[in-house]
């Protein structure tokens, strides 16, 4: 959005009867006069072109609106009473919230503190744990409509939202109501906001966050005043919220980020008048609003996260034993000990929870791939508590029995496999399925005293407390074989039939990776007169609020970039704007209802076909000025870049950006962008159906030198055909949603064949036979 045309980019609100100010080209030649006569009449009358509707109807338009949506998205919130699609997570969320139990999750904490926040409002204790899709609500006590008020409520304030965006951009009255029409009668907003999740949060303060920068933005001429500051600190609160909520929350920063780079960028030009004492103000006060603020409310979020989850629970284990124990009724931390060498114990993978683990039987001589083997005894992983999963931690050099020595970091130990008394080895053999891996096998007593004995030497490099001893538990530490340099890792992929289907175990040449973690799980057999036995109750651990904010973001973004395994409703964001695929919600085989999540296709389509006519124009204007033509007036062309190009921006950041992405993708993450597309509709019907007057189609005499010809853009005398279109599009989105109604509120039933004329694109939706 350029702050330097006098032309505005973004209008004021007018009143009855208010003129809008146009620029004027200096008339020269034959003019007509009765034309200027007319011009002048109609606008201080405020008729024909220049005719505004009321402020009164503008008003009435957004309380109908409002009210609408109220109905739509509240419309049998209380059906299905069963747990549906990811409420399974954000109710879990909400009801470990309210028993502070610690949880995992790779979005930010903002959407589920509000769920939490209804569920204290009610007086619900977090009993319920939203275990599988299609528990019953009703026999659960759980007071869900409640928490789905909160969604639907959020969903409904975006319609206006979207409503007063159009109106304070200074759009006609029509524009305005196919903007939120599209939004207030499309499917998949309503579908997917209306139930336990948090896609209407992020929306909700999407639209916040472009109505109060355009709200800031008109306030440019009155910098730094009351309402300049009021408008820009709000903005960076809306921007919190969206961040705060998902972590595609960026894209809306990319949004207000662009707009602000190409402000601040007009501003050094040495024609605004700006020292450059006055530009580092401007610049410093954005930074201030836009990023301080919305990183601080950020901050709160997670300090209230980690203030009510204050004791153990699920999520402990993508956590360090040292953020574990700052968590009350741990039990790492309760059963935590030192470990001692000549200690029986059990190992364990962390990401894996496998054993590691040994039998008599050898590995096969040759491969399926005709690689040859070892033929020694199978090293593996296994799942479940075996005695053959005990091991002896000896020390590399012998020392007196009677000494209790405790196994400290970078110590160099041997592993003994108990029931075979055999010794942990690694060597240059390949793994079974990882050609570049070593294989890991067990020798003899005779071998590993002997020729062999440093290829069962092996290196405990623990992790985060370096300084403290090995612990059980509380411990995460690499198995590392000292002669060659490889981490003990093991993988989910079973073994064929000669390996019982267990884990394989082998040597990782990549030390760095993550999943080379390891911990002790148990110390077997110990001494009943072993002091270790006789333990004082622990208190709970303090750390840092930045050290568990960081250690939280890692696991996050770790966690959110391995979201890659396959789903049934995935979709890619080629298909999104088109609406090729939807999601199965819910269904109810007695009654054949079904939840299926689906957008308007009427007004995606519409809105998708707009985006392209928008950017065909864009392109058309700047060919036909390379050719010395001006095809659109000054003030016409810098609403279509400076407002409906800031529609277009936020729908493509909101879009584009998921096409670089690698993990899994379904259709609700284009509601946002969908939503900017309705603005984008809404500006191109006043664009096209031309609610606006040219300016006086006269040429300049500099105009005329250079030989430029001015052609002034066709526009009615009237909105006629504004309404027209708003009327036509208002309809026919309204009888397709009609149309899906029972897909997105779960009911009526349909039989068969009303389920196949619902298929137009080939859903995979439910009781169709």
């Amino acid at each position: 959005m350029s702050g330097e045309s006098p032309q505005l980019g973004v209008r004021q609100r007018t009143g009855g009867g208010a003129t809008r100010k146009r620029s004027k080209s200096p008339a020269v030649g034959n003019t007509d006069d009765e034309t200027h006569a007319k011009i002048a009449k109609q606008k201080s009358a405020g008729t024909g072109p220049y005719k505004q509707p009321s402020e009164k109807g503008y008003r009435i338009a957004l309380a109908l609106v409002t009210i609408a949506a109220f109905i739509t998205r509240f419309w049998k919130i209380n059906h299905p009473d069963q747990v549906v699609f990811d409420e399974v997570h954000f109710g879990k969320f909400a009801s470990y919230y309210l028993q502070g139990t610690y949880f995992f999750d790779v979005h930010p904490p903002f959407g589920k503190l509000l769920f939490a926040f209804m569920g204290w409002l009610v007086g619900y204790d977090g009993h319920f744990l939203f275990d599988n899709i299609g528990d019953s609500y009703i026999d659960n006590k759980v007071p869900y409509v409640a928490f789905r008020a909160m969604p639907a409520l959020l969903s409904t304030l975006t319609v206006p939202v979207v409503y007063l965006t159009m109106w304070e951009s200074g759009y006609s009255l029509p524009a305005c109501l196919t903007a939120a029409a599209i939004v207030l009668f499309d499917n998949g907003q309503i579908g997917q906001t209306r139930l336990i999740l948090l896609d209407s949060t992020l929306i909700f303060s999407m639209a916040c966050s472009i109505l109060c920068y355009i709200r800031f933005y008109k306030q440019r001429h009155n910098a730094f005043g009351r309402k300049w500051w009021k408008w820009l600190l709000l903005t960076g609160v809306s921007l919190s919220c969206v961040i705060s909520t998902k972590y595609v929350g960026v894209f809306t920063f990319v949004t207000i980020g662009a707009a602000v780079a190409i402000d601040l960028w007009n501003m050094l030009d040495y024609r605004r008048g700006l020292s450059l004492q006055q530009f580092g103000m401007h610049f410093a006060a954005r930074a201030f609003g836009l990023i301080v603020v919305p990183f601080v409310f950020y901050l709160f979020w997670f300090q209230c996260h980690f203030t009510v989850l204050y004791r153990s629970g699920p999520g402990d284990d993508f956590m360090t034993p040292e953020f574990q124990e700052t968590l009350a009724d741990n039990a790492m931390s309760e059963k935590s000990m030192e470990v001692f060498y000549n200690d029986k114990v059990t190992l364990r993978h962390k990401d894996t929870k496998a054993y590691l683990h040994s039998h008599p039987d050898k590995y096969p001589l040759r491969y399926d791939d005709g690689r040859i083997s070892s033929q020694g005894q199978q090293v593996t992983g296994y799942p479940f508590n075996d005695t053959n999963n005990h091991w002896i931690i000896v020390p590399s050099r012998p020392f007196p029995d009677s000494m209790q020595r405790p196994v400290n970091n970078n110590d160099a130990v041997k592993l003994l496999h108990v029931a075979t008394n055999t010794f942990l080895l690694s060597h240059d053999v390949a793994s079974p399925y990882y050609p570049t891996n070593q294989e890991f096998t067990t020798i003899s007593k005779e071998d590993a005293d002997g020729p062999r004995y440093n290829d069962t030497l092996f290196e405990v490099r623990i992790e985060g407390k370096k300084k403290q001893g090995l612990r059980t538990m509380s411990s995460l530490f690499k198995f590392v074989h000292r002669p060659s340099k490889v981490a003990m890792w093991t993988h989910s992929k079973p073994l064929p039939e000669w390996g019982y289907k267990q884990q394989e175990v082998n040597g990782n040449k990549n030390l760095q990776q993550k999943s080379n973690i390891w911990f002790m799980e148990s110390i077997i057999d110990m001494n009943p007169e072993d002091g270790r036995l006789s333990k004082e109750p622990k208190k709970v651990k303090t750390l840092p609020f930045f050290k568990k904010y960081f250690e939280l973001q890692r696991a996050m973004f770790h966690h959110n970039n391995a979201l890659t395994s396959s789903h049934p409703y995935a979709s890619q964001p080629i298909q999104w704007p088109f609406l090729m695929r939807g999601v199965s919600f819910w269904t109810k085989n007695d009654t054949r209802e079904q939840i299926y999540f689906l957008g308007n296709i009427v007004g995606w389509w519409i809105a998708s076909s707009i985006l392209a006519v928008f950017a065909g124009i864009v392109g058309a204007d700047q060919l036909t000025q390379r050719r010395g033509i001006d095809a659109l007036d000054s003030r016409t062309r810098s609403r279509l870049y400076n407002s409906t190009g800031f529609f277009w921006l936020a729908w493509a950041a909101h879009y584009f950006p998921f096409f670089l992405m690698g993990r899994q993708l379904f259709l609700h993450h284009y509601l946002p962008a969908h939503l900017a597309s309705a603005l984008v509709t809404g500006a191109l019907v006043e664009f096209v159906f031309g609610a606006d007057a040219p300016e006086e189609g006269v040429v300049t005499e500099q105009e005329g030198k250079r030989g430029r010809k001015w052609v002034p853009r066709a526009c009615s005398e009237s909105t006629l055909g504004s309404w027209i279109a708003c009327a036509t599009i208002t309809g026919i989105v309204v009888a397709s949603f009609v149309f899906y109604a029972p897909l997105t509120y779960g009911s009526p039933g349909l039989n068969v064949e009303e389920v196949l004329r619902r298929k137009w694109l080939g859903y995979d939706l439910h009781f169709a036979k």
